[in-house]
């Protein structure tokens, strides 16, 4: 993959831990300078203990940076965005950042709506915004959105983590109709179940019992690690994918089609 994304630079939006960390070590294997986004520079896994930008310029040839960014305070996404910049400006922007909870429908309050709208849908939206802006009025670019495979299915307990999700999945096709002839590809990506702190610790799926009964559905045998979703951004923001737009990735082991 050396080389895809060379001479470019990338924004990653929860980039410090989980998906966010593996997309920005692979987007920099891959050529570019990156941008990590996330509220705070630490990874949330005790056995990361090297900040991802720190890792970056540690093991491979590109720069990085951490800039401390709150997604659903759009004055953060676009000072994330800014800082790309420095180096040559955003080529590719993967809106990442995301939040994972569950709950009792009928216990849902406006509260815990809002702020979960707020990162997911809000966040994703006005990443885009301020990379587009730049985008267009540069050498065009990728914007990569993390939905979900609750961005295709509901599924009882995730009301608004789905609603959130399947919002995200729509937008990208919406951004892709009226980006893309402005040079710019907007796609997503599904993942299914990876092992994160999200699904760990935020939600403790894997591991329970109930996780068992997801990999009993899972055709591969397995959940993902964070790797997997990482080479579909990869993909998705490099030359091998320049005719893919307003696309859904699913990366979920064949859990969803088959099941």
């Amino acid at each position: 993959m050396a080389d895809f994304l060379d001479d470019g630079a990338a924004v990653v939006t929860g980039g410090s831990s989980g998906i966010g960390r593996a997309i920005s070590l692979a987007y920099a294997d891959a050529g570019a300078d990156v941008v990590v986004a996330d509220l705070q520079r630490e990874s949330r896994d005790p056995e990361e203990d090297v900040p991802t930008a720190e890792l970056v310029e540690a093991e491979t040839d590109q720069s990085a940076v951490f800039v401390e960014c709150d997604v659903s305070d759009p004055s953060d996404t676009e000072a994330a965005v800014a800082a790309a910049d420095d180096f040559g400006g955003v080529t590719a922007m993967v809106n990442n950042a995301g939040v994972f909870r569950g709950g009792d429908f009928l216990d849902v309050s406006e509260e815990d709506f809002q702020s979960l709208l707020d990162v997911n849908l809000k966040g994703t939206f006005f990443g885009a915004q301020a990379a587009a802006e730049r985008m267009v009025a540069g050498d065009g670019g990728a914007i990569v959105n993390l939905s979900s495979v609750a961005g295709l299915r509901g599924s009882a307990g995730f009301a608004t983590y789905c609603a959130s999700k399947g919002a995200v999945r729509l937008l990208t096709y919406s951004l892709a109709a009226e980006l893309g002839p402005q040079g710019v590809r907007v796609n997503a990506i599904h993942p299914g179940l990876v092992d994160t702190a999200m699904t760990t610790e935020d939600v403790p799926i894997i591991g329970s019992e109930s996780g068992e009964q997801y990999l009993d559905g899972i055709p591969l045998g397995r959940f993902a690690d964070t790797g997997d979703i990482a080479d579909a951004a990869v993909y998705l923001a490099s030359a091998a994918g320049d005719y893919v737009n307003g696309e859904s990735i699913t990366v979920d082991g064949g859990m969803t089609n088959t099941s």
